[in-house]
């Protein structure tokens, strides 16, 4: 089955859109991402900077993009590498100038090693330059460089542009509208994660190591033809539950406790990010059904309130409320639930946010508040959805029954017309699925 990419015609649309809001007269400039060294001279898998994707698709490093609104030979020009066989015997081929506009759909390309001589006359007589100011110090530097060239060319009638804009505004803001060519990558990028964190509940077994479970998730991805995962998957066991970013993933499996497993791929620069939580040995206690109820619980009623005209903010606090509820109920905490959540104490337990936007980066870009006030949900926007309960191993406050267990459930959701669609729901999720599945693959292994 062929892979899901973006097609081409939405990356030409997406540079016509953010050429209609540039003003007029303006100039916008944008580099790939740097090649990031691991160690000595072994790279890192080269990954591109998703603002410099999501206009272009172009993958290779060593490239700028420049977009000249009216620009009488082609508003969307390429400084790229050239073709060398050479090199691409050691390194893969490159696109070309000739390729960046017969595969990239560039009105102009021209080698990244004439950039010095040619983009300062492109600048030259715009009022406004628009770039990714802050993001890159060293693309900082060469933009003023280019300027400077400009400015030291004024008394012979050479116009240096006015005003500098961050390109981040106009382009965040585009990014948070997910089209229907986005969600539908999206939606295989979660597909294949989903089947990863089932075959991962398959092979749980005591004796094994969190790592075995890391790989099982990463054949699958793979399988499933995403190059990387979209962050470093976390697979936390026991205590290890109760770190949230835990990274280590060495740790020995234990009958009777949690696995959390934390973990996506992405397709064609989108991520997925799925959380499950699961007994190693396929059977909950009932200290851990009794927490994993309340987590799922209040997965249940943020999906309730993920809609338009809603806003980014309703989907926590129906977490805490229900949360707080269930912690009152287990005894984990003592007092009226309203007083609780206005004092926050539901925090020893749930210290994180129910989710965040999701997209070409595992966390977002996009703003939360506009003007100061939560922001309204509209159809488009993707986002995660995950709460968590967490009670230390160290908690003395709780009976010694409840600590070390740690339960985040997490799935990725895109608003509609009326409210969301769930992509991640090919991972069981209810005790009842869990356990079933588990107790399958265990009479299947027998």
């Amino acid at each position: 089955m062929p892979m899901i990419h973006i097609p081409k015609a939405e990356y030409v649309r997406r540079r016509k859109a953010l050429m209609e809001q540039m003003e007029p007269n303006s100039i916008a400039i944008l580099p790939a991402a740097a090649v990031a060294i691991r160690n000595r001279d072994v790279e890192h898998v080269y990954r591109q900077d998703s603002d410099f994707q999501y206009l272009s698709g172009f993958p290779e490093p060593e490239a700028v993009i420049v977009l000249i609104p009216g620009r009488e030979y082609g508003e969307y020009v390429l400084f790229c590498r050239e073709r060398n066989p050479e090199r691409e015997l050691w390194d893969g081929l490159r696109a070309g100038q000739d390729g960046a506009m017969r595969e990239y759909g560039a009105d102009d390309a021209f080698p990244i090693t004439d950039i010095d001589d040619i983009l300062p006359g492109l600048i030259e007589g715009r009022d406004r330059v628009y770039s990714s100011m802050g993001s890159n110090p060293e693309f900082d530097r060469h933009v003023m460089e280019w300027i400077n060239v400009i400015r030291s060319k004024a008394h012979l009638g050479a116009q240096p542009p006015k005003e500098f804009v961050a390109l981040d505004h106009l382009l965040h803001d585009m990014r948070l509208y997910k089209s229907a060519a986005e969600v539908k990558v999206m939606r295989e990028a979660a597909q294949i994660s989903a089947r990863a964190h089932v075959r991962a509940m398959q092979a749980s077994r005591a004796g094994l190591y969190e790592f075995s479970l890391e790989a099982e998730l990463d054949y699958e991805f793979r399988k499933g033809g995403a190059k990387m995962p979209a962050y470093g998957s976390i697979v936390a066991s026991g205590r290890n539950a109760c770190i949230l970013h835990y990274q280590e993933n060495d740790a020995p499996l234990k009958d009777g406790d949690l696995v959390l497993i934390d973990a996506g791929c992405e397709i064609d620069c989108y991520a997925s990010d799925i959380t499950r939580t699961f007994p190693v040995s396929g059977k909950f206690s009932p200290e851990q059904k009794a927490i994993y109820e309340v987590v799922l619980k209040s997965q249940e009623a943020a999906f309730a309130a993920i809609k338009p005209g809603n806003h980014w903010n309703q989907a926590h606090e129906a977490t805490v409320r229900v949360i707080t509820e269930g912690l009152v109920e287990l005894g984990l905490l003592r007092g009226a639930v309203d007083e609780l959540i206005a004092a926050e104490a539901y925090k020893a337990f749930y210290m994180h946010r129910a989710g965040h936007w999701l997209g070409m980066d595992v966390h977002d870009v996009g703003e939360y508040k506009v003007g100061g006030e939560w922001r309204v949900l509209e159809a488009g926007m993707a986002l995660t959805v995950e709460p968590g309960i967490y009670v230390s191993p160290d908690n003395q406050t709780v009976a010694k029954k409840w600590r070390g267990i740690g339960v985040r459930i997490e799935d990725d959701v895109v608003v509609t017309k009326k409210g969301c669609e769930i992509l991640t729901s090919d991972v069981p999720k209810t005790v009842a699925e869990i356990e079933a599945l588990m107790a399958a693959a265990r009479t299947q292994a027998a």
